[in-house]
Order: C-alpha cells, then structure tokens, then sequence
C-alpha cells in the first residue's frame, strides 16, 4: 500500500482517538510521519510500533514557540515536508450565561489560534517543496452549533473560514487546504458535550433520531479521508469543508 510513498508528513495531535487512528492509516501507505503531542508519556508509546516510519515530537500548541520549535525539528528529521494535518483540539460545553471567559480563550487557543501558529511555520516548507497539502481539523460542530457549546461551534468555524482563506492564500504555490468536519465521532473527545446533554443514553436517543445512519462514526471511518487528502488523488481538491457524519447535515 503506497499512495503515499515518500511523503513526509507533520500530525499534530495524533496520539489518541481520530488522530491516532489516522497516523496509523497514513504510515500504513507509505509516509514518514513526525507525531507531535503534548502528553510526553504516552507519546512515545503511541508511535513505537511504527519504526523509523514515525517519531513522536512533544509540543505545546498554544505556544507558538513551541509550535515553531516543532515544526523545525520535524523537518529536520523528515528532511522536508509536504503535508501538515493539525488535530489537536480541545472542548468544553457549558450555559453561555455562565461560561467562563478564561476558559472561552482556551477553546479558543487550542482550536483555532495553534492552528494559525502550524500553518505560519510550516507552509515556507512546503513552498521549498513546491506543493504540498494541509487539512485542517475542524467539526460538524462548526456549520451546525448546540447547546452549550458556543465556545467550540463558533471556534470551529472560524476554522473553516481559515481553510477557505488559507486555499486561496496558497493555490499559487501549489499548496492545498482542506478541512474536516466530522459529526459525532464514538471517542472520549466528546465527554464535556455528552455530560452537557445528559449522558450516554441521551447523545444514543439523539443519534438515533438525527443521524439518518442511526449511529455514530468511528476514527477508522475518519483516517481514509486524511489518507486522500495527502495523496496525489486529490491534486484538484481544495477550499472543501469535507463533511463526515452519517447524514445528519444537508
């Protein structure tokens, strides 16, 4: 399996649930992948399997000296680049008449501002590449909000509006950017917004009645679409909210 031979790969957040998931699919075709996460413990355990396909690469994505210091080594390690997917994410739900502001600022910091921070490092290596792809993390939650997550929805829509700048940003240098946006996806990512709407059977109720799949998806239902993205395959794809979620969104 090698539609993406060669290609050396930046994932940032890609030790747990979709990312993880992911980076697997990812090396499985071909590419070396630098892995980079906050959680030091766990991460090199994450990609051990892997060999000398991936490395794992600590960081602090609400730093952008630690985002910049990232980039660096990992090109260093890769000897270039020529994909960037950004995961990491952060979510939190609660009443909007008592949400905290610090904590709006942290969804905010972690969802849309450390992205702004990958982009502005990696894409001058991707120029020296002279094409290259970035796909974005974003979330059905960004065109379709709910209770108690104004802070996410309206994080993740800013990310999308950055992907469709971004794609125009950077078409001329053969860069493309995409986002994804998945609806509810079976991880513990999604416990504060779980608990918000009053548990397991709740959220279950709800899938059932407005997921015309009836369920909720997987992360290796998500991990294919970064494998295309990556890959030549998609060479006249970009600007694209790419919408994974059963059905639910028309």
């Amino acid at each position: 399996m090698t539609r993406l031979a060669g290609k050396r790969i930046l994932f940032i957040g890609g030790i747990t649930n979709i990312g993880a998931a992911a980076v697997q699919a990812i090396v499985r075709e071909g590419a070396r992948v630098a892995v980079a996460d906050i959680d030091e413990v766990a991460g090199p355990a994450s990609v051990a399997a892997y060999g000398d396909a991936a490395r794992f690469f600590p960081v602090d994505v609400t730093r952008e000296d630690s985002v910049a210091a990232l980039v660096a080594a990992a090109v260093d390690w890769l000897g270039g680049l020529d994909g960037l997917c950004q995961n990491a994410g952060f979510l939190r739900a609660g009443p909007v008449d008592s949400f905290p502001a610090d904590l709006w600022d942290q969804v905010y910091a972690v969802n849309v501002r450390a992205q702004f921070f990958g982009v502005k490092h990696a894409v001058p290596h991707l120029k020296r590449a002279g094409k290259g792809s970035i796909v974005n993390m974003s979330s059905l939650a960004g065109k379709h909000g709910g209770p108690g997550r104004a802070a996410y929805s309206s994080a993740k829509a800013a990310v999308i509006g950055m992907g469709n700048s971004l794609a125009s940003e950077l078409a001329p240098f053969g860069i493309r950017v995409n986002t994804l946006c998945p609806g509810w996806i079976d991880t513990p990512f999604n416990r504060p917004a779980i608990d918000f709407i009053g548990g397991d059977g709740a959220v279950d109720d709800m899938v059932r009645a407005t997921v015309p799949m009836g369920r909720q998806g997987t992360p290796d239902e998500v991990a294919p679409i970064y494998v295309y993205l990556l890959s030549e395959e998609s060479s006249y794809v970009t600007s694209q909210a790419l919408i994974i979620d059963g059905g639910s969104y028309s």
